[in-house]
């Protein structure tokens, strides 16, 4: 859970070290003191985007650090050991820097990272339910979403969505082949002759290089071996030759040796040469007798040569690239062959239409299961919050074309009466109902969450008296299961917390900025008196302020 949150130079904040506890922790102050400025600091600190007008005026940078007690067999602990970014035992440290140029730079336990990692740390560390919450509620794909989440159904719909992409490959395999038959034939038809041709000429890779070096060799081989006996000659076969003359050198410089030791030096310098002038006679006998005068061999891979450039010709190809040429045609012919065969891709489209119509069967079974839970149990949270004859279904409608998602689409639907036949969310119900009817599905698919710290941003909007009381019980009993906090102008919400925070706005040296402080019990009856009564504070209304936090509005 978040323990503390730094805040340096944000927005209107100058300086703010919050410390957080367990159970429902409220913000509260007047209408832009800067509450929502606290979450989206935190959000920042968990990955969100930023630009530089987020730094207090004035200001170089911005820094946000959020630290949060995680267990240490927890997902988030075995995230960090798997990122190598793990810290303290116990501990996760999140923080940003922004400058005034919109340059942002990301540490986890004091290593740097991307924002993409702090958002993936950020996903299993805090839900944030924003206040216009309820508004995305009315989408489709979010309604969707919420159910599968809520029945943990997120595997089931990836096989699904895969199974479906499977389908429809297959399918438009075989409606091009329908299509395009005669076409695909005569080029299946071409290819055929030319996989023919070439396959006659038994290409192996490498072979034009070789060829050309053994033909030069062939064609060459008279004049090289008269090159290989004129060294030879040269160099000990003749009077006079090479080795004969530093031989006798170096006889003559060996008598020597007694009258002027000095002499050693030249045979050191001698002696190496006159033994490799001896290793290339061996090696030009060598090279003379691997010659080879053979005008049949010769004619052969004249012939072969020959045969090479008059493929590559007509393939309009060199006549090096002929095997890779051949190789990529007997690949496409393949393909052709296969899917010439249109019995045979209509059975690949029937097997991966039952593949994924099985998919989509499990999937919508587990979606009926799932749809009947949340039903009852967010009917029972409705009318928890004043929605006595309220019920909330979630329909499952057979789609006409079974999609990526499945094979149903999802509604919420909901009768805010008792009686009432249930209808699409967005066409019954108000806004005072549509931000109640948010909470207690936010509140049931909350209790499944994985993260330990759950925030809701002024979900509350829109309601007030008998409900708003509701409404903090709600929360509060959440923060027995989660850490909750909330950000409110509702008194009897901010009545039902453990813990108050008051956010307050001041001006100075023509600069807004904002004071938040953790209130005693003191504290707290003045800001719920405030929140009860507005401008002027009366005795009466602390008295019900004070009546407010003693009675069990906590729950």
């Amino acid at each position: 859970m978040l323990r503390t949150l730094s805040i340096r130079d944000f927005v209107i904040v100058a300086s703010a070290e919050l410390e957080f506890s367990s159970g429902f922790t409220v913000l509260t102050g007047e209408t832009g003191a800067g509450k929502s400025v606290l979450i989206d600091a935190l959000a920042l600190a968990l990955g969100e985007r930023a630009d530089g007008g987020i730094v207090r005026s004035g200001c170089d940078r911005a820094e946000i650090c959020a630290e949060f007690e995680i267990d240490e067999c927890g997902a988030i602990w075995r995230w960090l050991c798997d990122n190598d970014l793990t810290g303290d035992p116990g501990v996760c440290l999140m923080r940003r820097a922004i400058d005034a140029q919109g340059r942002s730079r990301g540490f986890i336990n004091g290593r740097a990272c991307t924002l993409a990692q702090m958002r993936e740390a950020g996903e299993l560390l805090v839900d944030i339910h924003g206040q216009h919450a309820h508004q995305s509620l009315l989408k489709p794909a979010t309604q969707r979403e919420l159910l599968d989440g809520y029945g943990g159904l997120g595997n089931q719909v990836l096989l699904a969505a895969a199974a479906y992409r499977d389908w429809c490959a297959a399918r438009d395999a075989r409606r091009a082949f329908e299509a395009d038959a005669a076409t695909l034939a005569a080029e299946r038809d071409g290819l055929a002759w030319q996989a023919r041709e070439l396959a006659g000429l038994q290409l192996v890779a490498g072979e034009w290089q070789e060829l050309n070096s053994e033909h030069a060799r062939l064609a060459h081989a008279a004049s090289l071996l008269e090159t290989a006996q004129f060294g030879i000659d040269l160099l000990s076969e003749t009077d006079g030759a090479c080795l004969t003359q530093l031989s006798a050198l170096s006889g003559r410089l060996t008598s020597q040796l007694d009258y002027d030791a000095a002499l050693n030096d030249l045979l050191a310098l001698i002696e190496p040469a006159r033994i490799q002038l001896q290793e290339a006679v061996y090696f030009l006998r060598h090279y003379q007798q691997r010659l080879d005068l053979d005008p049949e061999r010769l004619a052969r891979a004249e012939q072969r040569v020959a045969a090479l450039h008059s493929a590559g010709r007509k393939f309009r190809v060199s006549p090096e690239v002929l095997p890779e040429f051949a190789e990529n045609l007997t690949r496409r012919l393949a393909t052709l062959t296969e899917n010439a065969d249109g019995a045979a891709l209509g059975a690949r489209e029937a097997e991966a239409e039952r593949v994924y119509a099985d998919a989509a069967r499990k999937l919508s079974v587990a979606r009926r299961k799932a749809a009947r839970e949340l039903s009852g149990k967010v009917t029972a949270a409705m009318r928890e919050l004043a929605m006595a004859g309220g019920r909330f279904d979630v329909a499952l409608t057979p789609l006409a074309e079974p999609g990526a998602y499945g094979s149903e689409r999802i509604e919420f639907l909901v009768a805010t009466q008792t009686g009432g036949e249930p209808a699409a969310l967005g066409k019954i119900a108000s806004g005072g109902e549509l931000s109640r009817i948010s909470l207690a599905i936010q509140t049931v698919t909350s209790q499944l969450a994985h993260v330990p710290t759950l925030i809701f941003d002024e979900v509350d909007a829109g309601i007030g008296g008998r409900v708003a009381e509701m409404v903090g019980r709600m929360l509060h009993k959440l923060g027995r299961e989660h850490q909750a906090m909330c950000i409110t102008h509702l008194p009897q919400v901010a009545a039902a917390a453990d813990r108050q925070w008051q956010v307050v706005k001041t001006s100075g040296k023509g600069a807004a900025s904002c004071r938040i402080s953790l209130l005693d019990e003191a504290g707290r009856t003045e800001e719920i008196a405030r929140m009860l009564g507005g401008v002027k504070i009366t005795d009466t209304t602390r008295r019900h302020a004070e009546e407010m936090l003693k009675t069990g509005n906590r729950g």
